[in-house]
């Protein structure tokens, strides 16, 4: 089940969206996290931290767990 981040802009940053699930505990983390961690968009591998995300967007991060942007 995914967890729903909720975004209160069209669209949020990975690197954005990482703090805001609290994934990282600050965005400077961001570059680091994506370079140590794989991340999935919608299936799809991503580390780009400055990748829009938008309403629907599913995110996954093996041992992290399963996010739906909501707007």
């Amino acid at each position: 089940m995914a967890k729903p981040v909720k975004i209160d802009t069209e669209f949020i940053t990975l690197g954005q969206f990482l703090k805001l699930a609290d994934v990282i505990q600050s965005g400077g983390m961001a570059k680091w996290f994506l370079a140590e961690y794989e991340i999935f968009v919608n299936n799809e591998p991503e580390n780009r931290r400055g990748k829009k995300l938008r309403d629907g967007d599913v995110l996954y991060i093996p041992d992290f767990g399963t996010y739906i942007v909501k707007n």
